[in-house]
């Protein structure tokens, strides 16, 4: 009998659903099942050529192969606070109050393990992205939820939250997977239940520039630095996901701590990748932003159909690469409701309850697949149902 034994720290720690469930759906396309994947969040176009060309320039000089700064080139950190700048009107010092990330999940972990004591309790949303949970069960903290839903708007009732003994809260604004925007006043009353009750409020913001005209930071409120820290991403914004390129923005003083954390886990990002992302963060405009959203607006036309053909509600006013519905009256169960589609039609569909119990009685329909599977989806959920 084997004497190996994982840590306690994976104790509640289960493998994430999508890999569960991709294998799932790699079964059914092994048997001849032609299923049509609206599931994980992984932008299917490629960052604009001048991005991929500094990449390439880059990466074929014989001097950027080596190991790069704990904290980031000054180019990509500089570009970092231009972009902070010219979009959310948020001065930053990019060599100190920016720390570049090998993606914004790195980032929750390194914060988490930074400040989280064992015992310590952690704000987190439901529903939210399973991995604020995941991150707060590893550290050895205590996940206390933050009820979101319709009835309040998906927004937090702060005068509902106890912050008793809570030492982080963790928000997501434009909202996944409820996809409601932000709001300055959101964001001040954030900042002031944070600022009064002494606990260290972490923003994840990868979603502000997608199906969305008014980009907004947490960092645009007066005396946040002293309370927040805000993670970013290029993965959505720029359709660089599988790079690997985030950051955290906060005090110097905070990103120093978290520095001792990280600078024991990698050593440093890519040179050629940091440069090319400072190429996107600096050359691409207005133009490059309406263009990826025109094509996530003709891509949520198609969406609404197929949740109008399944009998779902929805708010037509979301941001971010998903669409949140509920199901229709009588369904009550998100998983069975997503294999039911699944089953019957090839098309797979994201069960709201993966996020938290909030979002039982919700399904997400994920943006990330070009219009004509939407159409071939619709037609086959029409022939599957019967409808």
């Amino acid at each position: 009998m084997s004497k190996f034994t994982v840590s306690d720290r994976l104790n509640g720690v289960g493998e994430y659903y999508f890999s569960k469930k991709n294998r799932e759906i790699d079964q059914l396309r092994a048997e001849g099942h032609d299923v049509i994947n609206f599931g994980i969040g992984s932008p299917d176009c490629p960052p604009h050529p001048i991005v991929v060309a500094k990449l390439a320039e880059e990466a074929a000089k014989s001097t950027t192969h080596t190991y790069q700064s704990y904290a980031g080139a000054p180019i990509l950190r500089n570009a970092f606070a231009e972009w902070y700048k010219k979009y959310y009107n948020v001065e930053l010092d990019g060599l100190n109050q920016i720390l570049p990330l090998i993606g914004s999940k790195e980032g929750l972990m390194h914060i988490c393990m930074t400040y989280v004591n064992k015992g310590d309790k952690v704000l987190i949303p439901n529903p939210g992205y399973p991995t604020y949970r995941s991150a707060v069960t590893l550290s050895g903290g205590e996940v206390v939820e933050y009820h979101l839903n319709d009835e309040n708007g998906w927004l937090p009732d702060f005068d509902a939250i106890d912050p008793t003994g809570v030492k982080l809260m963790i928000m997501n604004y434009p909202n996944m997977p409820t996809g409601t925007k932000a709001t300055i006043e959101l964001f001040e009353r954030a900042v002031k239940f944070a600022a009064d009750n002494g606990i260290l409020l972490v923003h994840d913001n990868p979603y502000s520039f997608i199906r969305n005209d008014k980009p907004l930071s947490l960092l645009q409120v007066e005396g946040a630095l002293e309370t927040a820290l805000e993670l970013n991403s290029l993965s959505k914004s720029h359709n660089m996901a599988g790079w690997r390129v985030g950051m955290i923005a906060g005090k110097k003083e905070r990103l120093d701590e978290i520095l001792r954390f990280k600078s024991n886990m990698d050593s440093g990002m890519f040179y050629p990748m940091q440069a090319a992302a400072a190429v996107a963060l600096t050359e691409l405009g207005e133009e490059w932003y309406n263009d990826l959203n025109a094509m996530y607006r003709e891509r949520e036309k198609l969406a609404f159909e197929m949740l109008d053909l399944l009998g779902c509600k929805y708010n037509r006013d979301q941001a971010g690469l998903f669409v949140w519905a509920r199901m229709p009256e009588g369904e009550d169960d998100c998983f069975a409701f997503s294999d039911k589609i699944l089953y019957n039609c090839d098309v797979f569909i994201t069960p709201g309850a993966i996020f938290g119990s909030e979002g039982q009685k919700y399904i997400r329909v994920c943006l990330c697949a070009p219009e004509v599977k939407f159409i071939k989806a619709i037609e086959k959920i029409r022939k599957g149902l019967k409808l």
